[in-house]
């Protein structure tokens, strides 16, 4: 008589398959099970074919005013979206605003990130007075909130695109640094790290033949974290009008245009651009939890 569970073939199947997997293979599988990072990439994608694509195909004037057409309401004629208080078509504009908060947001988040993993794996791999003074160093950025320094630069210096990118990479890469410090610590430790050591190799190479890139799954998570982190600042400082100057634009500060005529309801200056700030940055934080899951060295059940 057969008393054997029937679960029991399957679940040793699985498990076979789960041996025979590579881990980037088992990476692969927990990051598409994760609906939530799939919609991100989609979301994403779709956002930068609007943004980049979609001025070709729907171009609009985003520098001339027309007096003649503002504040029309969406669903006129020649404005699917309609306008802004001096003219502007705020579908284009929508598109316009994307490519500055998104080109803002990816250069300083991946300038953030260069930087950060830098100091954070030379610090942390080095150690002694060297970690101490640079780690206090980071202590000293994070204890200054980032929105401040940006409100003051942007007080000081006339905003543009390159400087923003500069601004906000410089005072994003602590959180970074913090990271990629703890990681490097529990490499240099490591086996190979020591024979490259033994065999006369230089920190340098250690640091970036060994340390960094052991390190890439923390800095590819944190680096879409920044990303997102970085079209909120932009955002944030647009919003308390001292962003780009127009008719240069950003959603940030399409938000601001919009909420004089609040009361007077025009909810098209507002929603469209909130709308698609919130969706973004969403969509980079469920990316960002998705690869998590892929560099996930644990190895999990896919």
């Amino acid at each position: 008589m057969n008393t054997s569970s029937p679960d029991v073939a399957p679940t040793s199947t699985m498990a076979i398959v789960q041996r025979t997997l590579t881990p980037r293979q088992r990476g692969m599988r927990r990051f598409l099970k994760n609906k939530l990072a799939l919609f991100g990439i989609v979301t994403i994608a779709l956002f930068l074919l609007f943004c980049f694509v979609g001025p070709l195909l729907y171009p609009t004037d985003q520098v001339h005013t027309d007096l003649r057409s503002t504040m029309l309401p969406p669903g006129s004629p020649g404005h699917p979206l309609g306008t802004d208080d001096v003219g502007y078509d705020i579908l284009g504009r929508l598109m316009v605003g994307g490519q500055v908060s998104i080109l803002i947001g990816l250069a300083a988040g991946v300038l953030a990130t260069v930087i950060g993993t830098l100091w954070g794996a030379i610090a942390g791999y080095v150690g002694g007075i060297v970690d101490t003074v640079m780690m206090r160093i980071v202590d000293a950025g994070i204890a200054i909130p980032a929105t401040f320094l940006l409100l003051i630069l942007s007080a000081v210096l006339r905003p543009s695109v390159p400087l923003m990118i500069c601004v906000i990479g410089l005072v994003s890469w602590l959180v970074p640094a913090r990271l990629v410090r703890a990681e490097s610590i529990s490499l240099k430790s490591r086996e190979y790290v020591l024979a490259l050591r033994a065999m006369g190799g230089s920190h340098s190479r250690a640091v970036l033949k060994h340390v960094v890139p052991n390190t890439v799954g923390t800095i590819v998570v944190n680096a879409t974290f920044q990303v997102a982190d970085a079209i909120l600042l932009v955002a944030y400082i647009s919003f308390l009008g001292m962003g780009l100057q127009k008719p240069a634009t950003d959603w940030g500060a399409m938000l601001t245009s919009g909420m004089t005529y609040t009361y007077a309801g025009a909810w098209w200056l507002i929603f469209p651009a909130g709308f698609c700030i919130v969706l973004t940055v969403c969509a980079f934080n469920s990316i960002g939890d998705g690869l998590r899951d892929f560099f996930d060295v644990k190895g999990r059940a896919a």
